[in-house]
């Protein structure tokens, strides 16, 4: 998310205690030193939503787990972190933003010991959504809690380290996955991808006691019970099918399941209405919804981020399953990727700003050819020299010229009571995204890789990013609904 975007979420939220003057050097040291327990925070949470990926082949080898399980694995802290953000950021409302904050820390923290310990899929799946609920808790806080300490250029300062840490968070999320699974600590083999956490968890934990200050919102929202649940059970009636299916070859209760999603979902659209008409507050305000190109906006972040979680979660597939790899060398190959990403999100601002939808277009056309290359390359079952690195490069800078501008683009009419909602609505797309992207796109090569030989999973990988290619062209003929003009 860029700075402009991010100093209109935090001003969203006035804070009930003005900050302290920045006049001193001891109060600009305190001041650095919460930030970067926040950070810290934050680069830990993304490093988990990324680093699981690649351990994935050895988790499933490991704990005899199928491939369905295996996308619960990844997208189980997604599902939660999803149904749960809006919610965890009205709690921080009500309850104090430091103490939500270091509940969701601790939350997370116990969750990764958990996951680092797991005995089998199933508690490792559970301890994954545990992680995504202590994410949902944690994250919506640092926007409040910087808000509350910081003014002025030091705000900007801050928001800009926030966003420099999502990349490099991105970045090493894929490096570091692999060599931790590679490096096989005293026979441990995926388990430090998640414990880890541990001991930079208990770090953050004490440090934020002693430096992360009180606080609440002025005006504080009620919580949507209702919405939350109706949500939540739409996904899930829609999820589990989607990762199941082709391995229990479509049993009559998972095709019900997969119908039944979609009277649900109407279910929940009713009852945010009900709870509009009523005064309260829904997950997703109507009015939100109403304001000019936020819902392409969120359309299209929905396109484009399926298909890079599912492709994400595939090609590690491919990789180390398929083509037998290392986890480190898995990691690696992902590194121009995550270069892309962050190199597209810190250069578009410099694009004029009248070219800022047609380049959130161009983005998704970049990126759909990096998918269709690839295809071809891993078609020949390639996967050496330069092509496929180069490949990778293209669809990263494509992805960083699509998500940061639809940020900036979806929030620009909204009003400024309202930028914390869209935000949520925003981030909400992105989230649930990945949870279909994973389950729809990871079935597609889950069920075309059949025997995984080296040119099955080629076969496969090559299909599956075919299909994400058409989704991201999908985002990208979506994007062309979005305002010309943002400001």
């Amino acid at each position: 998310m860029n700075e402009t975007t991010q100093n209109r979420v935090a001003m969203a939220e006035p804070a009930a205690i003005p900050p302290p003057a920045l006049d001193t050097a001891a109060h600009h040291r305190h001041d650095n030193r919460m930030l970067a327990v926040m950070l810290g925070a934050v680069f830990m949470a993304l490093l988990d939503s990324t680093i699981v990926n690649i351990a994935t082949p050895t988790i499933r080898t490991d704990l005899d787990t199928t491939g369905s399980a295996l996308q619960l694995i990844v997208s189980g802290y997604t599902i939660a972190y999803a149904a749960l953000l809006v919610t965890g950021a009205r709690l921080g409302a009500r309850n104090g933003f430091r103490a939500m904050f270091l509940f969701g820390l601790v939350t997370f923290t116990a969750a990764s010991l958990a996951c680092g310990l797991a005995p089998n899929s199933a508690v490792l799946i559970g301890a994954r959504l545990v992680q995504g609920i202590g994410a949902a808790m944690m994250m919506p806080q640092v926007y409040s809690l910087i808000q509350l300490r910081f003014e002025g250029a030091a705000r900007a300062r801050a928001l800009s380290l926030y966003a420099a840490t999502i990349s490099l968070g991105v970045v090493v999320g894929q490096v570091a996955g692999g060599l931790l699974v590679s490096a096989d600590l005293f026979g441990s083999g995926w388990r430090p991808v998640f414990l880890i956490n541990v001991p930079i968890g208990a770090v953050l934990v004490i440090a934020g006691l002693r430096l992360l200050p009180h606080g609440k919102s002025a005006g504080s929202k009620s919580l949507d019970f209702p919405g939350l649940v109706t949500l939540t059970v739409a996904l899930l009636l829609l999820v589990v099918p989607l990762v199941m299916g082709h391995e229990r070859r479509w049993p009559l209760w998972m095709q019900l399941s997969l119908v039944a999603s979609v009277p649900m979902l109407v279910v929940f659209t009713l009852v945010e209405r009900a709870v509009e008409r009523r005064g309260g507050a829904p997950l997703v305000p109507g009015r939100v919804l109403k304001t000019p190109g936020l819902v392409p906006a969120a359309t299209a972040m929905f396109f484009t981020m399926a298909g890079y979680a599912g492709f994400l979660f595939s090609f590690s597939q491919h990789m180390q399953s398929g083509l037998g790899e290392s986890a480190t060398r898995t990691g690696l190959v992902f590194a121009p990727l995550a270069l892309g990403v962050a190199t597209g999100s810190l250069t578009w601002q410099k694009v004029p700003e009248r070219l800022h939808r047609p380049l959130i277009a161009t983005g998704c056309a970049v990126a759909a050819l990096g998918y269709v290359g690839i295809g071809f390359d891993m078609r020949s079952n390639g996967h050496d020299g330069f092509a496929l690195p180069l490949l990778q490069l293209v669809v990263g800078i494509g992805m960083g010229y699509v998500t940061s501008p639809l940020l900036t683009v979806s929030l620009a009419k909204v009003r400024a009571a309202d930028v914390a909602d869209a935000s949520g609505v925003m981030t909400t797309s992105a989230q649930i995204a990945q949870v279909l992207g994973i389950a729809a796109y990871g079935s597609v090569y889950l069920s075309a890789v059949g025997n995984h030989t080296a040119t099955a999973s080629a076969h496969a990988i090559s299909v599956t990013a075919m299909l994400v290619a058409v989704g991201a062209l999908a985002g990208g003929l979506v994007s062309l609904k979005l305002p010309s003009k943002h400001r």
